[in-house]
């Protein structure tokens, strides 16, 4: 009879809960406006409004709804770094509606609801582009010696050059 070695109980592993689902691992639809070099957002949650409209274009601007407005929930923006988001909220200025955490975007610049369409997805396409760049963080620096000398030496001689042009009496 062969004896078996004790068994070990059995540890118990500790269960991590689940991490929340990162937002720039949502699924990118087909048919998805590029709104930077990473950053999309669904068609549908691009919501636009069509008003009439002031500036060039006459009494045709006066009639017709070519003024164009597009509202974006900042949640709905796909594939930005959650920092981006941050940096959005802080460079968008009087385009964000804090209220509901929309950026609200208006053009009626040209004549035509197409080209204000166009005006206003290449102003947010812009506003989000300069966003998902990540500041470089500034190092503070000391002078070098040297360069600290030229300053100097360079100080010196101007001051050297002003007191020669003052008056002397030479007696």
């Amino acid at each position: 009879m062969s004896e078996e070695p004790p068994s070990d109980p059995p540890t118990e592993v500790p269960v991590t809960p689940p991490l929340p689902p990162d937002p720039r691992d949502r699924h990118r639809p087909g048919d998805a406006v590029t709104l930077g070099k990473k950053a999309w957002a669904d068609p549908a949650d691009l919501r636009w409004h069509f008003t009439r409209g002031g500036g060039p274009g006459g009494q045709h601007v006066n009639k017709t709804a070519t003024r164009s407005e597009v509202r974006l929930h900042l949640d709905s923006i796909g594939g930005v770094h959650p920092d981006a988001i941050v940096r959005i909220r802080e460079q968008a200025g009087h385009l964000l509606i804090a209220s509901s955490d929309e950026l609200r975007i208006v053009s009626d610049s040209h004549r035509s609801q197409l080209k204000n369409r166009e005006a206003c997805l290449a102003r947010l396409v812009n506003l989000i582009e300069q966003c998902e760049v990540r500041p470089k963080v500034r190092r503070k620096t000391r002078p070098t010696r040297a360069s600290r000398e030229r300053r100097l030496k360079d100080k010196k001689q101007r001051s050297e050059k002003k007191e020669n042009r003052r008056w002397r009496d030479r007696e």
